[in-house]
């Protein structure tokens, strides 16, 4: 299985909300990456996400730390495996990425498309944005 990471990521310069939270898919010899507004959660309302640049493997294993050229400071939500679930959707707004994800708090399938992120089943062991 591929490897994932979730990063609180706060004091970025191109980021009004001053704090969001990066999701990192291992894809080969990068990250497919997006920026979340909020950390989803099963139950709960799709939050926005944005496909980002991707990012260098190293990101997998990031604890906590500043972001090279001031570009805020970045910390470990979760992280574990997860795998592509195909899916032939489109969705109404592009592709829909489909991930079953097995991280040591968060659990469950988590559904992406090119402007929301939202979680199906499952979820927390604690409050990981809290740790």
């Amino acid at each position: 299985m591929a490897r994932f990471i979730l990063l609180e990521h706060t004091g970025a310069p191109d980021d009004p909300a001053g704090r969001h939270v990066d999701l990192l898919l291992e894809a080969g010899d990068t990250c497919r990456t997006w920026r979340l507004t909020a950390l989803p959660a099963p139950s709960q309302p799709p939050v926005q996400a944005v496909e980002i640049g991707r990012h260098r493997l190293e990101w997998l294993v990031h604890e906590d730390g500043p972001v090279s050229a001031g570009r805020g400071h970045a910390r470990r939500i979760d992280s574990g495996t997860y795998r592509e679930i195909p899916s032939s959707d489109r969705g109404g707004d592009g592709e829909v990425v489909t991930v079953e994800l097995a991280g040591s708090h968060l659990t469950g399938i988590l559904h992406i498309t090119a402007t929301h992120a939202a979680m199906q089943t499952t979820g927390f062991e604690g409050d990981p944005a809290s740790g």
